[in-house]
């Protein structure tokens, strides 16, 4: 291949024993075309990819090159898939090449997602489908542009060949990047076979890699525990803060980073409904909106029983200590879920009463079928207005929405800040622009059909920036219409 003058190391994970992984090369696809490649990501991470033309660069985030230094391996992890445990999952189509590290300083795993069959795909092909390929480009960053920890998008990137799902559809490639690939899923693959000497080793290498301040601890596995259900906690906080409902929140997509990861069949909701769910195989609403807090702690529940073997003392202790940091869970995500709704709502102050104020709001849009961003980029908008036409109009009841805003104008007598500070904060946590579902289904559906990409490069470039204004976008900010509104989103599996 050209010389890039990238350069990348193999996997620290490799560094790990054998059955912890299987090294093998990506499948080499027929005719790879790039789609999208994310420059200033690939500057951050150091990668010196700037005169790599678009053939290069297809060639190496289709797998078809390694970048040198690679050393692709797949991961074994199992997971609880529904409220099922599977005992073996693992990347059946993710190929994880190396690691780079960025101009901070911090290492980042570079992994292609549907990259070829691996010892891990039970029946599936291997691939992925161009859909979920560009959803996951787009939702993983605006998600980063919204400064939600999300694993980030770096190449996409069209293999040449068909996959079939329902029917045949193009194939894709999605090359993404985070601090680490290890989800709650590995380490029940090591406990689920009462393997205590594994479990042991893949915790020290999280703790080494993710979370260095625990091993000085007294207990380091309670604090690598500890640690975690707070990273959990700060992530589910900001998802409920911006109405982001993930859709298959199974253990092996909980990363012990704490980044976002997996961007399946999720959506950012319209209207505001805590019931709401995406995902064509919830059938149960298991992971609806409302539901992934509750769902998050579970999680960590599951987590925390693979840790019991190594915790220090006795299995009573163990169990005891575990018990209390998964229920830290709870009071911490409530705390960082009120510290962003107080943000949202220009309260630079804390008073009892800012629960009540935010649910009562919550409450009022559910009722009158409010959209839940333009709801609250409305409350910033009309910080220096006398009233509040523009939300208003979003309520089916104006009224429902004039009682509330009595209360919280009131509590906003209280606050110092002057209202041309508050809506300035405000605006710089309340999005303008979010990947709306029919906005991202039209971009795929031009993709798909007419191998049109313009429509999703360009809800790519209104989503990356999503406080700022432009009237020439200003239709990116409307909800859908009922004939294009999108109510089931589909895994790429």
């Amino acid at each position: 291949m050209p010389q890039t003058g990238a350069l990348m190391q193999p996997s620290s994970y490799a560094a790990l024993p054998p059955q912890f992984y299987t090294r093998l090369r990506p499948t080499p696809v027929a005719r790879p075309r790039l789609i999208q490649f994310n420059r200033a990501l690939a500057a951050h991470l150091g990668l010196d990819l700037d005169t790599a033309d678009a053939d290069t660069l297809a060639t190496i985030f289709s797998g078809n090159a390694l970048l040198p230094g690679a050393d692709p391996i797949a991961t074994a992890y199992a997971g609880h898939q529904f409220g099922h445990f599977v005992p073996q999952l693992g990347d059946g189509r993710a190929i994880l090449l190396g690691e780079v590290r960025d101009l901070a300083g911090v290492s980042r795993e570079i992994q292609l997602k549907g990259s070829g069959r691996t010892p891990y795909s039970r029946n599936g092909d291997g691939r992925a489908a161009l859909g979920p390929v560009l959803r996951e480009y787009v939702l993983s960053e605006a998600m980063h542009a919204m400064a939600i920890p999300a694993t980030r998008a770096l190449a996409a990137v069209l293999s040449g060949e068909g996959v079939v799902r329902e029917q045949r559809l193009p194939g894709a490639i999605l090359t993404r990047v985070a601090a680490s690939h290890v989800r709650v899923g590995t380490f029940q693959f090591f406990a689920s076979r009462g393997d205590v000497e594994a479990t042991r080793r893949l915790a020290d290498y999280v703790i080494d890699r993710l979370y260095p301040q625990a091993r000085s601890a007294d207990m380091p596995y309670l604090a690598l525990l500890q640690a975690v259900v707070e990273r959990q906690a700060f992530l589910i906080a900001h998802w409920m803060n911006v109405g982001f409902i993930h859709g298959v929140m199974n253990t092996d997509n909980m990363a012990l980073s704490g980044e976002t990861i997996d961007f399946g069949p999720c959506a950012f909701m319209d209207s505001y409904d805590p019931a709401t769910v995406y995902s064509s195989i919830d059938s149960f609403g298991r992971y609806a909106f409302a539901n992934q807090p509750r769902i998050a702690q579970w999680n960590l529940a599951r987590f925390a029983e693979t840790l019991l073997p190594i915790f220090a003392g006795s299995p009573e202790r163990a169990l005891e200590l575990a018990g209390e940091a998964v229920s830290a869970f709870s009071p911490r995500y409530e705390e960082h879920w009120l510290a962003g709704v107080r943000r949202k709502l220009g309260l630079a102050e804390a008073e009892p009463g800012d629960r009540d104020l935010a649910r009562d709001l919550l409450a009022a849009m559910h009722a009158n079928q409010a959209d839940f961003t333009l709801t609250f980029r409305g409350l910033a908008e009309a910080q220096e207005l006398p009233a509040d036409p523009a939300v208003r109009r979003l309520f089916a009841d104006p009224a429902a929405y004039d009682h509330w805003a009595l209360k919280w104008r009131a509590r906003l007598e209280r606050e110092t800040p002057p209202p041309s500070v508050r809506a300035e904060a405000m605006g710089a946590v309340n999005p303008l622009f979010i990947p709306r579902n029919h906005r991202v289904e039209q971009a795929i559906n031009a993709a798909i059909e007419r191998e049109d990409f313009s429509p999703f490069v360009e809800l790519l470039s209104v989503v990356t920036r999503p406080y700022q204004p432009a009237n020439a976008l200003v239709a990116y900010t409307n909800p859908p219409q009922p004939e294009e509104r999108v109510l089931q989103t589909f895994c790429g599996t």
